[in-house]
């Protein structure tokens, strides 16, 4: 009887939450009508199954749908495969065959699972989601927030790139709002191997989203003991920093422009003075507090006398960094603050989080400020490479760039001259060091006619000359265009005529920083009509005389810089498609579309080749390679620059760049002493070391001069290693090249995050210094001054050998490994199959062949080596060629496989020379060709006993 009147009661429970709660199946998943006081303001929410393995949910204050097509997200097809049941009262079960959902039918709350019951993710019930009606130049939005809860050793990377030095951010906050050195990629990857593309493009706070609050959160002390502030001293006089105005202060926040101007004191100079907050600080909350700075000029803390904090950037470029402090219940701590401007405008901010209460120690969310409805894509997939692969089905292919692409580029902030430009290309083919790219960076225009497009020709007088003899000496030209346009110019006027111009810059009368300043605007790249005409400018003035790409600046947009998202959004208002509020972060995806799609249609038959400042979740497929912006040039600068890397490409992006050497220089190395010099030296030898392995290679900043013979004498060290990377990398060109044709074909990723390859060995999770370089090489650049060696580790899962020596050394251990002054560890997995081809100073100077192939014994070994005309989109059609090589370790043989496909060009015949490295017969990578077990291949397939 019992129970009968227990299944009477189950039943019963179950009609009452079916009647309140109710759900329909759909042809693609599921529409549930949850409650909405249950749901954060959710009506209906809509799993959608667009795979076995991605998902999408949307959640809906209303019934219907009412966000208009993604700028992002494709449209997808395809009939799912899944199946829906109400396995238990009031919670149904979505399965694929590939992932199981539990779904909870009152708060509309998700839960992931892999097919076998592992649980993935859960979406936080009742309190985890949030729709709260906002409104934004008078237009009804929601301000919208997703909490997920995750398993306690998880680790969450990707988001885009961001300059803070932390690679894996769980428990960290990520803001994403783009920004120079700043890109926001709203696509998260778990080292539990799924990924959340989040599909908003409004200022957005990921991870732990809570706001982060004034210095004064803390309790503070000042040098006298009083409660409430902290001593903070003025000077004019850097080496007598405790003479000057003194005041009390709880508060450091200078955070964007003119800030500074409206809050530092009456008489204080920050192109010559120093600030110091001294005192100290407690707090009543035990555990490790995140403190938050963004800094311009000199920033040092000291806590306990210690220093924790070091750093330095450019006075108009603020950059950003946390200290992670234990912080003892009530005990206080000695604080100094010293900040040593460097410059005229002046950025400094301290602001502070307390611990994460334990609840969401295991959680992250994503909390945007604006949008119709929540929009999110669950990608499940078996290692990191699928789930990048999900991101790519659902955002779009990355494109092949041009061979040429994959060479050395040479920039500087500028060539002022046409005679530069043409002497540097001249010099490096003379001096033998190889080249593919001459970069014309800004204001080679008049001074009063940027976005003219119109060459000054008192500086460049024939600028069709100028392209030829570039063309003539086998390299590329790349020219820069902003979306910038200067009040009063003939194409300023014919835009704006059409409406096709943000005006509040212009009604606000903001002048620019050249000579006296001009006003200027930016036009909407979110109008179709003005990107057509943006390409029809560029086409006309500078695509029509042979430039081969486009760098594109400023690209955020950055209409006036260092200003707060608020001003960034009256900058932008109104955008063709709706409020700035909703499409802040999307500005750099649509100006890439337009010269992408502008290019294509004038010129089908030309690969497009875009860099620019700033990317967004689906950048990858209007051919944009996407720059750290304009860094500093310090060592810690290019530390930063490792994790940032990994982390871009982790967000599905494969081209990624940086300015090797940084762009912006401590004035210690303008004119610099004996010492600086030397280290400047070395820097810039580190950072090209690092730079020779990164999907794009090139060379970039202000004064002193970065071509390497500029650097350094031909007789110094710094040359020498310079000059060995960068011959280097021409001679990995084979195996290069093949790893770009992957990341078009399969999917794949340049620059490897260990995770990637190593997911299982739990060492890695938090390793931001070191990488893959396509699947075999270990790359472990060196950021410490004088350094002679470097700790690192060698993954779990494989054997490694050195590559200068060959040397074997196990797996699963931290080495001290020799990184003299010309060289950076570099090492190779087992298994691995490397082609080589031959020296060039060009991409495109001699076939590939012959090809030397190194392969590293003691385990199984594949490498596809991909070829193609280089060029063109013929690839697009089929036209390209992959050939197999396949080591099997316990018959010590080599497989050639048979040539697959075709392409205008392609080398019938070709020679292979094999090279086996193995733990009893190390030898090294070197340069010597036509050495080794020679084989001649005409296509077919050949197995080699080695």
């Amino acid at each position: 009887m019992m129970r009968i009147l227990f299944l009477t009661a189950c039943l019963f429970w179950a009609w009452v939450l079916q009647a309140q709660f109710s759900y329909r199946q759909m042809e693609d998943g599921v529409l549930l009508h949850p409650d909405p006081s249950l749901s954060g303001n959710a009506a209906s929410v809509r799993v959608r199954v667009l795979s076995d393995k991605i998902i999408r949910v949307t959640a809906c204050p209303g019934e219907s749908e009412t966000k208009s097509e993604s700028l992002m997200v494709l449209p997808q097809t395809g009939k799912p495969v899944f199946s829906l049941s109400e396995e238990k009262p009031g919670k149904l079960l979505l399965t694929t065959p590939a992932l199981s959902l539990w779904v909870d039918l009152s708060t509309g709350a998700i839960a992931y699972a892999k097919k076998n019951g592992d649980m993935l993710l859960k979406e936080r019930p009742v309190t985890g989601r949030a729709l709260v009606p906002a409104v934004f130049e008078g237009q009804p939005l929601f301000r919208i927030k997703q909490v997920f809860d995750t398993q306690p050793e998880d680790a969450w990377y990707g988001l885009g790139q961001h300059q803070e030095d932390m690679y894996n951010y769980r428990g960290q906050q990520v803001l994403l709002f783009q920004n120079n050195t700043e890109v926001a990629v709203p696509f998260l990857v778990s080292a539990k191997n799924y990924g959340i593309l989040w599909d908003n493009y409004s200022l957005t706070k990921v991870g732990d989203t809570r706001d982060y609050e004034p210095l004064s959160s803390l309790q503070l002390f000042d040098k006298q003991g009083n409660q409430g502030w902290l001593t903070a001293t003025y000077s004019n006089e850097k080496n007598s920093p405790d003479t000057g105005l003194v005041r009390a202060e709880s508060e450091i926040n200078y955070a964007y422009v003119n800030d500074s101007k409206l809050h530092l004191p009456a008489g204080f100079k920050p192109d010559n003075g120093v600030v110091n907050w001294e005192g100290s600080m407690s707090s009543g909350i035990e555990g490790v507090h995140k403190i938050r700075l963004t800094y311009a000029g000199y920033t040092r803390v000291w806590i306990d006398e210690k220093l924790v904090f070091d750093k330095w950037r450019q006075a108009w470029n603020p950059g950003s960094g946390v200290i992670n402090f234990d912080f003892k219940k009530d005990k206080k701590y000695a604080l100094r603050i010293e900040w040593i401007p460097d410059g005229g405008e002046s950025y400094l901010t301290v602001k502070c989080l307390p611990p994460l209460p334990p609840k969401d120690k295991s959680s992250f969310a994503f909390d945007s400020e604006a949008g119709e409805q929540l929009d999110y894509y669950f990608i499940e997939g078996n290692n990191t490479d699928e789930i990048i692969s999900g991101y790519r089905q659902l955002t779009g292919k990355a494109v092949m760039m041009p061979k040429w692409a994959m060479g050395f580029w040479q920039s500087r902030e500028r060539y002022k001259t046409q005679q530069e430009l043409e002497e540097v290309v001249t010099s490096f083919r003379k001096r033998k060091i190889p080249l593919d790219n001459i970069v014309l960076d800004w204001s080679y225009w008049r001074e009063g006619e940027w976005g003219s497009q119109d060459f000054d020709e008192k500086r460049f007088p024939d600028p069709d000359a100028m392209i030829k003899k570039v063309h003539d000496q086998h390299a590329r030209i790349m020219i820069s265009v902003w979306p910038k346009f200067y009040e009063g110019i003939a194409v300023y006027d014919s835009f704006m005529a059409r409406g096709w111009l943000y005006k509040r810059n212009i009604a606000d009368r903001q002048r620019d920083w050249i000579a006296h300043g001009y006003t200027s605007t930016f036009y909407d790249a979110f109008n179709p009509e003005a990107r057509q005409g943006f390409w029809d400018l560029i086409n006309t003035k500078l695509y029509s005389r042979g430039i081969d790409a486009w760098w594109m600046d400023a690209s955020e947009p950055d209409i006036l810089s260092n200003v707060s998202p608020q001003r960034r959004k009256l900058q932008m208002s109104p955008t063709a498609p709706g409020t700035a509020a909703q499409y802040l972060n999307a500005y750099p995806l649509q100006n890439a579309k337009g010269i992408y799609e502008g290019q294509r249609s004038t010129d089908p038959g030309k690969r497009v080749f875009l860099l620019t400042r700033s990317g967004f979740g689906g950048s990858q497929r209007y051919a944009a390679t996407i720059w750290s912006g304009d860094i500093a040039t310090r060592w810690e600068d290019m530390k930063a620059q490792i994790s940032a890397g990994i982390n871009f490409s982790l967000s599905g992006l494969p081209y990624w760049t940086m300015d090797i050497g940084g762009f912006s220089v401590e004035r210690r190395y303008e004119k610099p002493n004996e010492a600086d010099l030397e280290e400047w030296r070395e820097l810039n030898t580190r950072w090209f070391q690092f730079g020779a392995f990164t999907p794009l290679f090139r060379v970039h900043g202000q004064y002193p001069f970065r071509e390497m013979y500029n650097i350094a004498p031909d007789n110094h060290p710094a040359y020498h290693s310079m000059l060995y990377y960068n011959r280097l990398r021409y001679r990995l060109m084979p195996y290069i090249y093949s790893l770009a044709g992957q990341a078009y074909h399969k999917d794949g990723t340049i620059m490897r995050g260990l995770v990637f390859d190593f997911s299982s060995d739990k060492a890695v999770a938090g390793i931001g210094d070191q990488y893959l370089f396509g699947p075999s090489l270990l790359i472990n650049p060196v950021y410490t001054y004088r350094v002679k060696h470097r700790n690192l580790y060698l993954p779990h899962g494989a054997g490694w050998y050195d590559l200068y020596t060959g040397q074997y050394y196990e797996g699963g251990q931290t080495i001290n490994a020799a990184a003299p002054y010309g060289r950076m560890p570099v090492f190779v997995k087992e298994g691995a199959i490397i082609p080589a081809g031959p020296a060039l100073q060009y991409t495109d100077e001699k076939p590939a062949d012959p090809i030397t192939l190194y392969v590293y014994g003691g385990r199984n070994g594949h490498f596809s080596l991909y070829e193609d005309e280089g060029v063109n989109y013929n690839y697009e059609k089929g036209q390209f060629t992959e050939i197999d090589f396949l080591y099997d370790h316990l018959s010590n043989t080599l497989t050639i496989g048979k040539r697959r496909g075709s392409f205008p060009g392609m080398l019938a015949k070709r020679t292979f020379y094999i090279k086996l490295i193995t733990k009893s017969h190390p030898a090294a990578f070197d340069f010597e060709e036509r050495k080794g077990r020679r084989i001649k291949y005409a296509g077919e397939k050949i197995i080699v006993k080695l």
